[in-house]
């Protein structure tokens, strides 16, 4: 047995598969949309192959990996374990679940199963932004068991998006109370603010609040701290803050869990 391990990631919007040794160092890694598997160790080249043969389609291109930038490095060096990059939208709610899903019937569905919904839904809206170049992690924890559920880094900034499961309701906001539906307002931008401020000390850069209401019944009233799944594609459209390689370097640092222990 060789001991390799292959984790897939995700890296600007694309599916790489990582192979990983015991000590968590990477070996080699599998870019399925350029078809090339890139070797760190020639000596356990066979091995690494042999481990991606499931995953492999086609004829793949073998070799030394393109000399990386310093963040790419920094991701290299990054033990699986410590990277959030791979986290799924929700993370925190699907792990919760599947460790305790509650009585199989139930008068009221189970508000985690709303939440992670909602979270899920603002991921897949999120991924369309890889394209312009934000780079999005999901399920960000913070010390004390709370999660920042997206954090988006682009050309318009960083953006740490607290999201709100509305499906179908009115939502009323005064500032910082939000109240959907019938329910009791909630001081949900107080707590945007909040993590938003936690993510600026632990990144040391200045990181926007934002809430996302997800399938709202009546139209949101339009403001910077407020978005819904539908018009969250409009932080596509603004830039001129950050440069392409400052997204990658605070890309990297936020993906790095220990990065969060001094938020």
């Amino acid at each position: 047995m060789s001991g390799l391990r292959v984790i897939p990631t995700w890296r600007h919007g694309r599916e790489w598969l990582y192979v990983c040794g015991e000590d968590g160092g990477t070996v080699a890694w599998y870019d399925r949309e350029a078809d090339r598997v890139s070797l760190l160790d020639e000596a356990r080249g066979g091995d690494a192959l042999e481990a991606l043969r499931p995953f492999l389609v086609g004829s793949v291109a073998v070799g030394p990996p393109p000399v990386p930038t310093p963040a790419e490095l920094a991701g290299l060096a990054l033990h699986p374990d410590d990277d959030l990059a791979p986290n799924r939208p929700g993370e925190h709610l699907a792990v919760a679940l599947d460790r305790d899903p509650g009585p199989p019937r139930r008068l009221r569905a189970d508000p985690r199963r709303r939440a992670l919904a909602a979270q899920q839904r603002v991921g897949e809206v999120l991924d369309g932004l890889e394209a312009a170049g934000w780079r999005v992690l999901h399920a960000v924890p913070l010390p004390g068991g709370t999660y920042v559920h997206h954090l988006v880094i682009g050309p318009g900034g960083l953006y740490a998006l607290h999201t709100v499961p509305a499906r179908g309701r009115r939502v009323r906001v005064a500032d910082p109370f939000v109240t959907i539906g019938r329910a009791e307002p909630q001081p949900l931008l107080r707590r945007a603010r909040a993590d938003a401020s936690r993510c600026s000390y632990a990144l040391t850069a200045e990181v926007h609040p934002a809430l996302v209401l997800v399938t709202p019944s009546s139209a949101v009233p339009p403001a910077p701290h407020l978005f819904t799944d539908t018009t969250l594609p409009t932080l596509a459209r603004t830039g001129g803050h950050l440069k392409p390689a400052d997204v990658e370097a605070l890309h990297m640092l936020a993906r790095d869990r220990g990065t969060w222990t001094r938020a």
